[in-house]
């Protein structure tokens, strides 16, 4: 008697095509804000009266990069997290089904 999954099969597959995609993606873009890409400046959260009292210092918005990056690596960190359950009730049900045949 095995462990009882807790997601569909369906689910499952569908979660872990969705986590790959999040990891990628997220990847993909804490690399470039890594690098300071000027396409992303919109993106960053930036304050701008504490922007302008630094006199419009480019190590502000540097920094502010550099957080937005750390979020994105902890976000597809969570989302390593949910491919690596995903694939497990996979597992699950793919044990369960051989079980039954």
């Amino acid at each position: 008697m095995g462990v009882c999954p807790l997601c569909g099969p369906k689910l499952s597959i569908c979660c872990t095509i969705i986590s790959i995609w999040g990891i990628i993606m997220l990847a993909i873009l804490g690399a470039f804000f890594q690098i300071h890409s000027p396409a992303l400046f919109e993106d960053i959260p930036k304050d701008e009266e504490v922007w302008k009292n630094k006199n419009y210092s480019m190590t502000y918005i540097h920094e502010k990069y550099e957080q937005t990056a750390v979020n994105c690596f902890i976000a597809a960190g969570i989302y390593v997290f949910f491919f690596f359950f995903s694939c497990c009730q996979q597992r699950m049900h793919a044990r369960a089904s051989y079980e039954m045949s």
